[in-house]
């Protein structure tokens, strides 16, 4: 059996890392998606309720290529799918479309719906809301993906991001950027642009063991499949692992507000006790830590036109010199790249990494320097 993960462009890397950590699974990435082997379906549920790069996790049926819609129909009407039509009352069909078609994701729907309902007899109803079973098709340019959405709901969104900055990240690229930086559970790890915290809230998660879904256990769509698994019991099994040490991960921010907005949204993620918040001015960063004590600054960086970035970037720069190990990683996330590149040139500091990744349809660069 398959799994497949649909994740943002450019966070293939992290999801791939993610899943063999959680499941042991080796993977093949595509675009937009990373497929693997399962060893059974709480394998998926597994990754519905830990994993922090995904945005869906489908029990993958079938992918094919595809030149036309009608490809779609005949190839979702070749596939094996009496497991789920012949045990079921209601269904609902989903799907993400990326890239240039003569079609939409509601066409999409449609036609995959009148072939679902046909291969079960017409016994399996195709209902709005409150379905027994969801399929998904993920369109990638010219090929597809379809299988069964295991969570029945968008992964990627957080509810514990109530208090946002406007320049706040998805959680899913946070993560990617935290696991992009190297970063490791019992290292020292600073976030000096805290924002609304969503950097410092996914690195605790992850390090801790936290589940990013454990306040979401009731929303699950395999609750309703018939599995025979002990639902509470695997929740259980979980959440014993959870560490409820204090981390070294140090989120600051030169405003109170945004202090204010980290802690509670940490507090709604469950994770407010793990992190040291502070408010703490770029220019006292080095008042609060010794000289080479720091592993990993990871941080999204300011952009706005209201401020002197040149000041701002070049104290960033040289603060970081001071507090990072030697071999240490300053790890960013921007819309201006060619401007932290000037900056890191004029330190010593060296890019050892960069990559794009998209946030929809803006594009981002992640971008590694090491303290030399």
């Amino acid at each position: 059996m398959k799994g497949i993960v649909i994740t943002s462009k450019g966070v293939e890397d992290a999801a791939s890392t993610e899943i063999k950590e959680l499941i042991g699974s080796d993977c093949r990435i595509e675009k937009r998606c990373v497929v693997f082997e399962i060893k059974g379906f709480l394998d998926l549920c597994l990754l519905c309720y830990k994993s922090q790069s995904a945005e869906r996790v489908l029990h993958l049926l079938g992918s094919f290529e595809f030149e036309k819609i009608e490809d779609i129909e005949k190839n979702i009407g070749s596939l094996e799918l009496e497991g789920y039509t012949k045990d079921y009352k209601s269904f609902k069909v989903e799907c993400l479309r990326i890239g240039e078609h003569d079609f939409n994701s509601v066409d999409v729907q449609t036609a995959i719906s009148k072939v679902i309902h046909g291969k079960s007899g017409k016994s399996l109803k195709v209902v709005m809301k409150g379905q027994d079973l969801t399929f998904f098709a993920c369109v990638v340019d010219n090929k597809c993906y379809f299988g069964v959405d295991f969570a029945g709901f968008e992964l990627n969104k957080r509810q514990y991001k109530i208090f946002l900055h406007s320049g706040s990240l998805r959680g899913t690229i946070a993560y990617a950027l935290v696991r992009e930086s190297g970063f490791k559970k019992k290292e020292t790890m600073l976030d000096p642009f805290s924002r609304d915290g969503v950097i410092s809230i996914e690195a605790a998660m992850y390090a801790s063991g936290f589940p990013v879904n454990y306040f979401n256990k009731e929303k699950f769509a395999f609750l309703k499949l018939k599995l025979g698994i002990d639902f509470e019991e695997f929740f259980k099994k979980i959440d014993r692992k959870i560490s409820k040490k204090k981390l070294k991960i140090y989120s600051f921010d030169h405003l109170f507000k945004y202090v204010d907005y980290s802690k509670k949204n940490a507090k709604i993620a469950g994770v407010d006790k793990l992190v040291s918040f502070s408010r703490v001015e770029l220019e006292w960063i080095d008042i609060k830590f010794k000289e080479e004590s720091v592993d990993r600054i990871v941080t999204s960086l300011p952009t706005s036109k209201s401020i002197n970035l040149d000041r701002v970037y070049g104290e960033l720069f040289y603060q970081s010199e001071y507090i990072l190990k030697k071999g240490g990683i300053l790890a960013v996330i921007t819309r201006l790249p060619e401007f932290a590149r000037k900056h890191a040139g004029k330190h010593n500091f060296e890019i050892v990494k960069e990559k794009e990744i998209w946030s929809g349809e803006q594009q981002l660069a992640v971008i590694l320097f090491k303290n030399r």
